[in-house]
């Protein structure tokens, strides 16, 4: 009787990242990855200030049934953008710093 192997041993695991992204082929770049992260960050970012705008004009208007959930959608919107601008302000500031440094 003799042991037959079972087959070849895989290597380490490699994340490669999702196979699709947003309906699409995956990017192939860290930059194009990068990039789409922004942009559903801003599409997010849109997305809230959008539902709050629409709470806000429902308790304007009288219909609005609680007015917590335009307070809660308030702030969500307003800390989203404080977010978003602390995280471009960390961006200029990086590329800034990387525009100093010598070659």
């Amino acid at each position: 009787m003799s042991i037959q192997p079972i087959g070849p041993v895989a290597g380490p695991l490699r994340i490669t990242g999702p196979a699709e992204v947003g309906g699409t082929a995956a990017p192939s770049g860290t930059a194009e990855v990068f990039g789409n992260l922004l942009t559903q960050g801003v599409d997010t970012l849109q997305q809230t200030q959008a539902n709050a705008d629409s709470l806000a004009v429902k308790a304007a208007t009288g219909d609005l049934q609680d007015a917590h959930d335009y307070m809660a959608a308030s702030t969500e919107a307003a800390l989203a953008t404080q977010m978003t601008v602390a995280i471009r302000d960390k961006a200029v500031a990086a590329f800034t710093e990387i525009m100093r440094m010598q070659a």
